[in-house]
């Protein structure tokens, strides 16, 4: 995790921003509450604890929870009811949940107890926050949430550190006791009272977070797939006519024509493309892998601009259950049914799914002698002896396998549980964790593609590739071989999923395109 010492995002009534998310989750941006909110999450702790006196029951805060919501627990109980529920609660399994991922969460279930809807009190809020400018990460495992009444497992993981129980991994990475981290830092663990737990572990924060991760992450990866298709256009010898502005406003989708702008300007000016431009050319159309890249890549461009909607929205709700409203009244309400994320989480699997499999076909063209225009099988030095790139799309191939099945939707599951009263879930957290899953191989498939591109226009020397392919070129060769005989090869296909994921490559095309 990188350090902004010179950022902080400010967490109060109004909405976080995306690229706040992703500031504090990934990159270490410290928070700062904003006073005039706090004054309000005050207020509204007042509500609660007016309520927690009234002898009638009122659900989660003189009753207890879910199926046992009829159950009223006298005034004397309700510290260890709340501390109970969190212990319970924290019955995640399998492996850890990457860093990130837990940061987003906990920074977003701040978030909605910074709105005054969920009735804590300030020191809540503020715990939250010195734990993150901390760097104390709770442990939270793979496996526990359904999506539904939010991430319970995962966020009861946070809150248990919170109060200084469980294991989290300090600012150094290293894995402690909550308890002593909490002491390090100065930070004093919460006694929780009425309402306090179910406010903590009743939101959508687990599988909002990973999708505001995996938008980032798509901008990023979409801009650099269009590079990959420029390059294997360029070294295939196809055509960059059927991108032209005026065709595009045939069918005036926006992502497709944002992709086909991308590919005529990653084109402009190449050597290679022109040579086969003219009376002579006998090429009439490309292949689909070649042609429709606009409209593949495109159509995923669309997707991900849906998903940020949704996202965008979420960012505004406060999520909880019951909820402090603007009038005062305390109300249950199902909210935290993570339905709207689980569904677009789903959806850009397929979008991820799809762009993965167009770039491993454009990959494999370039290796096929039959396709590729006059390069040399595998792009291998000495055909018969060396074997190029042959293993390299094996493992794209591989990868794009998995990719259709993780494309399968979680969100049309559902499993009752809570003795039939939470009949109805979301599998929200599962669609987001098999989606990091997915981008982690698209940007794989997409560095065998920018790896084997490379190395087709330096075989098409003397002729020239244009100024972005050339860049791009130039960068990945940084990194890694270009044709010769064979050398290991999974360290050059590691090193150019670096550049891929840190957005060089894009960059790189974008930069010289300007």
């Amino acid at each position: 995790m990188s350090i902004l010492l010179d950022t902080t995002v400010v967490v109060g009534a109004a909405p976080l921003r995306p690229d706040d998310v992703v500031a504090v989750a990934r990159h270490g941006a410290r928070v700062v509450l904003d006073p005039a909110a706090l004054e309000q999450v005050a207020a509204s702790r007042m509500l609660v604890e007016g309520l927690a006196d009234d002898p009638e029951p009122h659900y989660g805060i003189s009753t207890g929870f879910g199926a046992l919501a009829t159950t009223f627990i006298a005034p004397e109980r309700r510290a260890q009811l709340q501390a109970s529920l969190i212990r319970s609660h924290a019955a995640g399994t399998g492996a850890e949940v990457e860093r990130e991922v837990v940061r987003a969460l906990q920074l977003l279930r701040l978030h909605t107890l910074m709105t005054a809807h969920t009735g804590v009190r300030p020191v809540v809020a503020e715990t939250y926050a010195a734990m993150l400018n901390a760097g104390i990460t709770p442990a939270v495992r793979e496996y526990g949430s359904l999506g539904c009444s939010g991430d319970l497992a995962p966020l009861s993981h946070v809150a248990l550190a919170a109060l200084g129980e469980g294991d989290v991994r300090n600012a150094s990475g290293d894995m402690v006791s909550a308890a002593d981290a909490l002491a390090e830092a100065g930070i004093e663990p919460l006694v929780l009272r009425e309402k306090e737990g179910l406010a903590l572990i009743n939101g959508t924060d687990g599988m909002l977070g990973m999708l505001l991760l995996a938008l980032s992450d798509l901008s990023v990866l979409l801009d650099t797939a269009d590079v990959a298709a420029a390059l294997s256009i360029e070294s295939q010898l196809g055509t960059d006519a059927v991108f032209a502005a005026d065709l595009m406003e045939l069918r005036p989708q926006v992502g497709q024509a944002a992709s086909a702008a991308n590919l005529r300007a990653f084109l402009a000016d190449s050597p290679i493309v022109a040579s086969h431009k003219g009376p002579d050319c006998t090429r009439v159309q490309d292949a689909y892998s070649l042609r429709c890249a606009p409209q593949v890549h495109g159509a995923a461009r669309d997707t991900v601009d849906y998903a940020r909607t949704i996202a965008s929205r979420e960012l505004v709700a406060a999520v909880d259950n019951p909820v402090i409203t603007d009038d005062g009244r305390v109300e249950s309400n199902g909210n935290f049914h993570g339905a709207p994320i689980a569904y677009v989480l789903d959806f850009l699997a397929i979008a991820v799914a799809d762009v993965a499999s167009i770039s491993e076909r454009r990959t494999d063209r370039a290796l096929d002698p039959a396709r590729s225009h006059g390069l040399p099988p595998f792009l291998a030095h000495e055909v018969g002896v060396d074997s190029g790139l042959m293993i390299a799309q094996y493992a794209a191939a591989g990868i794009v396998s998995e990719l259709k099945r993780l494309a399968v939707p979680a969100s049309v599951d559902s499993i009752p549980s809570s003795a039939m009263q939470e009949d109805h879930v979301s599998m929200g957290w599962a669609a987001a964790r098999k989606l990091r899953r997915g981008i982690d191989g698209l940007a794989r498939v997409l560095a065998i593609e920018v790896l084997t591109g490379t190395r087709a226009i330096d075989l098409r020397a003397p002729l020239e590739p244009g100024p972005v392919t050339g860049a791009v070129r130039d960068l990945v060769r940084t990194v890694a071989r270009g044709p010769g005989h064979d050398h290991f090869l999974s360290p050059d296909i590691e090193a150019v999923t670096d550049l891929v994921l840190s957005g060089r490559v894009a960059r790189a095309a974008e930069g010289a395109a300007s």
